[in-house]
């Protein structure tokens, strides 16, 4: 009497009911996971079941039906009802073999379990082969792809991977085959991170888009936020507006247009097909689900980024400070990294005529000199009120010396000089012991009278 595979699995349950007080579930793969189809006999049922979980991802995995007598002795069980003694699950399989779900039961009350499980196997047998002559298990539906793909973002780790899964998801969700970002920047509108194997159109698109420029693709992002999400009706002959003319050279008969994030800093979804299609009101609907995950885990990730770099950097400064320059001393190499311990000459004295506001301003000054007189790739920390240390790779003790007066001159041109303790770390030195003789150094400098560089002995 069944016309769908769904409706074969709850005449198979409400059969089941008739003759035992079980608790009885159907669970289907969709997808990576199990999900429950039909139950009878329980408040409450799981919904999904992660891909080997429980007995029944176990039996599924498996394909090996399971007995079990004592549902607490067995470590996989998963709790549906509190009374549960006892349960049978059996693989429901297609005709070769091939698993399609679980036909599970379980009892609060003596039951026998041998006969029930060969019973359980023969329907399940039965089922399986109704269910492929129906035409398969029931397909994973757009808002369970969309809630799939919303976890995949959510996970992401770096700032592109979200643009690049929304990308997946959008062609996933509304079938069709090719989706864009295009982001607003810094310096101006950009295409977002093309997924690993774009297809023909969205190779097409993203050439014909990079092409035009940024002015181009600046108006694309406006009229989005401008007018809201858009779509193609499908009617053939009539011209896309001037916005659009890149995406339809590259081949595009249909487009969903959504808009992404705030007006001033977000961009636009386009999904594309070359098929003549009639996209409906729902599938807009969930790509503006999609672009408005999107953007939420984009954003949170950069605001991590911010929190990150605020949490390693000096406010006043800009440069690294304490918690960054331990690990990167803890990584030197003995007899190449030097250190270099720097200390504003007279800057007390500075605080104490002109206030901390004056002295801010020449440590910011200072800092900025400091920089500009090292090289790439070298490396300057805040350590101190007004205390830097440099890192800096070098093959000989006199270029760090050399590198040292470079940043003396550097100073001088502020109106202030510096005192600099130069140390290279030597064999089996801790880095603290080396930033002590780089410091030791440095007040030999002090002594002799300040602006100058000293190399501590090896």
């Amino acid at each position: 009497m069944a016309s769908t595979a769904l409706e074969a699995c709850q005449w198979t349950i409400a059969t089941l009911a008739r003759y035992t007080p079980a608790t009885v579930s159907i669970l289907l793969q969709v997808h990576d996971r199990l999900r429950c189809v039909a139950a009878t006999g329980a408040w409450q049922v799981f919904s999904t079941v992660p891909p080997k979980a429980g007995i029944v991802g176990r039996v599924h995995a498996s394909g090996t039906p399971a007995a079990v007598a004592d549902v607490t002795a067995d470590p996989d069980y998963l709790p549906i009802r509190p009374d549960v003694t006892s349960e049978v699950c059996v693989p429901v399989l297609d005709p070769a073999g091939r698993p399609l779900g679980v036909l599970d039961l379980q009892w609060s009350d003596p039951a026998d379990l041998a006969a029930w499980q060969r019973t359980a196997a023969r329907l399940a047998a039965r089922l399986g082969a109704r269910i492929v002559a129906l035409g398969g298990p029931p397909a994973e539906s757009r808002s369970e792809k969309l809630l799939r793909h919303a976890a995949a973002m959510t996970s992401a780790p770096t700032d592109w991977d979200p643009m690049a899964a929304a990308i997946t998801a959008a062609r996933d969700v509304s079938t069709l085959s090719a989706a864009v970002l295009v982001l607003a920047g810094r310096s101006g509108p950009r295409l977002g991170a093309p997924t690993s194997a774009p297809g023909e159109l969205e190779s097409r698109i993203r050439a014909e888009l990079a092409e035009v420029g940024a002015g181009p693709l600046g108006r694309l992002i406006a009229r989005a936020h401008r007018n809201g999400s858009s779509y193609t009706l499908g009617e053939a002959g009539h011209p896309p507006t001037g916005d659009y003319q890149p995406l339809a050279r590259a081949g595009a008969r249909t487009l969903v247009a959504v808009p992404v994030g705030p007006t001033d800093g977000g961009g636009v979804l386009l999904v594309a097909d070359e098929r003549l299609l009639r996209p409906d009101p729902t599938t807009v609907n969930l790509m503006e689900l999609l672009a408005g995950q999107a953007w939420t885990c984009l954003d949170r990730l950069r605001s991590l980024a911010r929190l990150r770099e605020q949490a390693s950097s000096d406010p006043l400064t800009g440069l690294r400070h304490t918690g960054p320059f331990g690990q990167r001393i803890a990584a030197a190499t003995p007899g190449r990294t030097a250190l270099l311990a720097i200390d504003v000459d007279g800057f007390k004295t500075v605080n104490d005529t002109y206030g901390h506001q004056a002295g801010d301003r020449v440590l910011v000054g200072l800092a900025r000199a400091l920089e500009g007189a090292l090289r790439q790739g070298d490396e300057l920390y805040r350590v101190g009120g007004d205390e830097f240390v440099a890192v800096i790779e070098v093959s000989r003790p006199d270029e760090a010396v050399r590198i040292a007066e470079r940043l003396t001159e550097a100073a001088r041109h502020t109106g202030r000089t510096i005192s600099i303790g130069v140390a290279l770390p030597q064999p089996g030195e801790s880095p603290e012991l080396t930033l002590r003789r780089a410091d030791q150094a440095l007040y030999a400098v002090k002594r002799q009278g300040r602006d100058g560089v000293h190399l501590a002995a090896a």
